[in-house]
């Protein structure tokens, strides 16, 4: 009765915390896009009615994803995830492909435009729960256990590669192997995973020019201070223009074409001017708060699938968390990964939300 009753009052914060982003996202996408929707497409709420439309649709896959029963999503998760792939694929196909920002990581299907790779990160968590329950713990057979792993995640990364989008290949990887890790891996197989991939991983940056200037622009912005610097240094101004309390909602000055893509990948910054250190410090408590009670919600439970998949939720969107503000903040080199619940974009926010309904359903299986 105890566990139980401490799991609801878990569940009811993280519930809040949830509600609380995704209440923050509204307003920090209305502020931080208006003034670029208005001067683009004359329409100043543009993107805060997609957003308010995500967060319907996002309410939808909480619902199906919590009242469906945990073992429905168990049974067809690799089925789901070869979907994915698929799905992810079809955009390197150029009638289907919705190209933005020089990448083909969005799929366009008669005027429905939306992008498959969040939908792949929802996939192979569930893939790797599913996997990881039914091995108990792969390192007893870590070779069986291992190869259809491996074979899939080289897909994903030859695919993700092609787009290109490595922020959300450098996520998944990372999301694999700390779940792994929690999985009780052996520590020999997972200094060797990392040893064989470092080199790899290196190369792939390496060899792309575009990459690497962003590793020399993480270095030192103002080598190029109008050039590739110029997006890191407005993101700093930014933050630093907040100062204590900030300049109050929707009174940024960095949203006025200063700061590319406001709204999405650095709407952290234009946050921090606008509520200041003592606001971040509270959204980041926040992120931390996320991140522990969606753990204690995983250490509760008693179904070793609900266990992983709380887990796998978690160190996924906590991570994005994390590289999101590690970039805005240049504390990591610019990568395209969006704000959790915040940033505009309906198919993350669509997706996040579902995975916050298998989350409920794991733990209200319990009760």
């Amino acid at each position: 009765m105890f566990v139980e009753q401490k799991l609801k009052y878990n569940l009811s914060i993280f519930h809040a915390i949830t509600c609380t982003f995704v209440i923050l996202g509204i307003i920090f996408v209305y502020s931080s896009s208006s003034y670029y929707a208005l001067e683009t497409l004359g329409q100043p709420l543009y993107f805060v009615k997609k957003q308010l439309l995500g967060v319907l649709l996002g309410i939808l896959a909480f619902v199906f994803a919590r009242i469906m029963p945990l073992k429905f999503f168990k049974n067809i998760s690799f089925f789901t995830l070869v979907g994915a792939t698929i799905l992810t694929a079809l955009p390197l196909i150029e009638p289907l492909s919705h190209k933005m920002h020089g990448s083909h990581r969005w799929l366009n299907l008669h005027g429905f435009i939306f992008q498959p790779s969040e939908l792949l990160k929802v996939a192979l968590v569930i893939y790797l729960a599913s996997l990881l329950s039914r091995k108990k713990i792969i390192a007893t057979t870590t070779h069986k256990a291992a190869t259809p792993l491996t074979i899939i995640l080289l897909i994903i990364g030859v695919i993700l590669l092609k787009q290109p989008d490595f922020g959300c290949l450098a996520t998944l990887f990372c999301t694999t192997l700390i779940m792994l890790f929690v999985a009780n891996l052996p520590l020999r197989y997972f200094i060797a995973t990392i040893c064989a991939t470092a080199p790899v991983g290196f190369l792939l940056v390496y060899l792309q020019p575009y990459r690497w200037q962003r590793i020399l622009t993480y270095l030192d912005p103002w080598q190029d201070p109008q050039g590739t610097g110029f997006q890191i240094i407005q993101s700093l101004i930014a933050i630093g223009s907040g100062g204590l309390c900030g300049t109050g909602i929707a009174q940024s000055q960095q949203k006025f074409s200063y700061l590319p893509m406001q709204h999405t990948d650095f709407i952290f910054a234009i946050m921090a001017e606008e509520i200041g250190f003592i606001g971040s410090l509270f959204f980041i408590t926040l992120c931390i708060l996320f991140l522990l009670v969606g753990c204690k919600l995983a250490w509760n439970l008693d179904n070793v699938f609900a266990i992983y998949l709380v887990q796998g939720i978690i160190i996924l969107i906590s991570l994005q968390f994390l590289i999101n503000l590690f970039v805005s903040t240049g504390l990591a080199p610019t990568k395209g990964i969006g704000l959790p619940f915040i940033s505009y974009g309906n198919t993350a926010l669509v997706c996040n939300l579902f995975m916050i309904g298998l989350i409920d359903n794991a733990v209200r299986e319990k009760f």
